[in-house]
């Protein structure tokens, strides 16, 4: 769906079998691999949580499961409550959760559910003291291109879209199969076990947007460290405050140092991008960094981790990839579909939204669950299966319309050079004893840490 699509939104759709309104497609948890995987969920094995629902209302059952550790463990099986419900799902807290393809697609691309910063941040304050202080953190960030609304959203974009180029990521291949293979070199020459996340995962795509934003080696550490912190609202909003103080206040001067001698780098192309002479403010062109570091780092790290463990267990998959290389492009697209790092994102309704019997009103809040839309019987086939041969489009992982993902391109190319190369060099590769270790946030769904035997 192109960005002109937009005043489309989520209507009520006629009953039918297969229909979002209708009869649904069974759908196994759990997505095991039926042609000989020994694979497991992270921690206890997937509950069926689907046998009570004739005597109880699924809505009581749902709140219980997003709050469980199987969730963090296995969210499918309660994605697949949610899209079965006639109505969407309404927490306790007030917050909607869309989970049917069809309606998170519409969803996406609708002008009546806003993903203005100050709209979604006065609707969380409305809900919890939390909001204030994620309110005061949100203007400190300035207007990033993903929180904003047309007609702003539009202007960002075609400023951004001038220095993050497809020719200026496909360049980046031979350095990212450097930094790939470099990494691996160091691991397996220190002679212990591999952790994916710390040895590959993280550190790849952190060296290549500080390649790509041309920041010196000297200062990527501390770079980081700011970042790591400014990402983290555990630590408190004044430690989170101070990090950003110090992120603003050295990228204001890598800026002002762009503008003075411009280099081959993707700050000094955003310094230069202009329109008609309208040109990226200081204050729009460090919250675009800090924008494609949160999407470039955080978002790659989880695919590889993801994909990898999901490979991992489910053997003839593996194998399948290790036979053909060539099918790596189309391996990423479903490993992203079945397990994508971005589970959902959040909404403000801005004007009524009529859907499926309930109206989402103004001021309301609205998860898009990208992962459970993923799994949707009514739009992929087997959906709880992994098969790198699938051939039924590209999934919600990325987004679509005016809110693709801008950094898209990268992290799949980081994912395919990365997943590629560690298949190829390590074809013994196996999961190591013990559990591999979930990040607690629901919203993106990854790995701390994956440990690997060879």
């Amino acid at each position: 769906m192109d960005d002109t699509d937009t005043r489309s939104g989520p209507t009520d759709l006629p009953d039918g079998p297969g229909s979002p309104g209708g009869p649904r497609p069974e759908s196994a948890p759990g997505g095991a691999d039926t042609t000989g995987s020994t694979g497991t969920t992270d921690s206890a094995s997937t509950a069926d949580t689907t046998d009570t629902t004739d005597t109880t209302d699924t809505a009581e059952i749902i709140t219980r499961e997003l709050a469980s550790d199987r969730f963090r463990a296995d969210p499918y099986p309660a994605y697949a409550l949610l899209r079965d419900r006639p109505e969407p799902y309404r927490s306790p807290d007030g917050v909607w959760y869309l989970a049917r393809h069809d309606d998170v697609q519409a969803a996406l691309t609708d002008l009546r559910l806003s993903n203005d910063r100050d709209r979604i941040t006065r609707a969380l304050a409305a809900r919890t003291g939390a909001g204030r202080d994620i309110s005061r953190l949100t203007r400190r960030l300035g207007r990033v291109m993903t929180n904003t609304d047309p007609p702003e959203h539009a202007r960002l974009r075609t400023l951004v879209n001038k220095g993050f180029t497809a020719r200026r990521i496909q360049q980046l291949r031979p350095r990212i199969q450097q930094v790939v293979d470099a990494h691996l070199d160091r691991a397996l020459a220190a002679g212990r076990r591999l952790d994916l996340i710390a040895d590959l995962a993280a550190p790849l795509p952190a060296t290549v947007i500080c390649d790509l934003f041309g920041i010196p080696e000297a200062d990527r550490p501390r770079l980081l460290a700011w970042f790591r912190r400014m990402t983290d609202l555990t630590d408190g909003i004044d430690r989170v405050e101070a990090a950003v103080d110090r992120f603003e206040n050295y990228l204001a001067g890598v800026i002002a140092e762009r503008r003075a001698a411009p280099g081959d780098d993707i700050i000094s192309a955003l310094v230069a991008a202009q329109e008609r002479g309208d040109r990226l403010t200081d204050e729009e062109l460090w919250s675009t960094c800090f924008m494609l570091l949160t999407a470039g780092v955080d978002t790659t790290t989880h695919l590889i981790g993801n994909g990898v463990l999901a490979l991992l267990r489910h053997p003839a998959q593996l194998r399948l990839l290790q036979q053909d290389p060539a099918l790596i492009g189309p391996a990423v697209d479903e490993l992203v579909r079945y397990d994508p790092p971005t589970q959902m994102i959040i909404r403000a309704v801005a004007r009524p939204v009529p859907l499926h019997g309930v109206t989402l009103r103004p001021g309301d809040l609205v998860h898009l669950v990208l992962a459970a839309a993923n799994r949707d019987p009514a739009r992929f086939k087997d959906p709880d299966r992994l098969d790198l041969t699938r051939d039924e489009g590209r999934p919600l992982s990325f987004g679509t319309g005016r809110h693709f993902c801008l950094g898209a391109p990268l992290a799949r190319l980081e994912a395919e050079i990365a997943i590629g190369t560690l298949i190829r060099r390590l074809p013994g590769l196996r999961l190591d004893t013990g559990t591999p270790r979930r990040r607690a946030n629901p919203m993106m769904r990854g790995l701390t840490a994956l440990p690997l035997t060879h």
